[in-house]
């Protein structure tokens, strides 16, 4: 877990695939907040599609790069939460989150977790991917 928590935050511009709801794969850039109980948190807002996306179907797959090359591939279930301490922890890890929601008890703010997720780590080093069960 903490060599996957250690890469996203490293490089901190990922790109969040789900399937849209005309049944067509959908990026977008995404930005991974923290991990809290052996959970990858992320946070969106019920007002964009991605919502709506993972609400019809909740499995994403993410990746991101870093600037020697090596990336990550990372996949699972996203599960929302209303979990207030964890939305306060999310504000605070974030200016940029904390400009746009304010307050945990925003009614457009929504965070959720990772569940059954799966991560492979790789680089042009010759040496194998590494795979993780999170």
């Amino acid at each position: 877990m903490k060599e996957v928590v250690n890469f996203l935050s490293e490089n901190p511009v990922q790109y969040f695939a789900t399937i849209g709801l005309d049944n067509k794969p959908k990026v977008r850039p995404f930005q991974f907040m923290l991990e809290k109980d052996e959970k990858l948190y992320f946070c969106t807002s019920n007002q964009k599609d991605v919502f709506a996306q993972l609400k019809e179907c909740p499995y994403i797959e993410i990746t991101t790069s870093s600037p020697t090359f090596a990336w990550i591939r990372l996949s699972g279930k996203a599960v929302f939460s209303t979990d207030v301490e964890i939305k306060k922890a999310v504000l605070e890890s974030s200016n940029l989150v904390k400009s746009i929601y304010q307050t945990p008890e925003n009614p457009t703010f929504e965070i959720f977790y990772l569940e059954d997720s799966q991560a492979v780590i790789c680089d042009f080093s010759g040496n194998p991917p590494v795979e993780y069960t999170l």
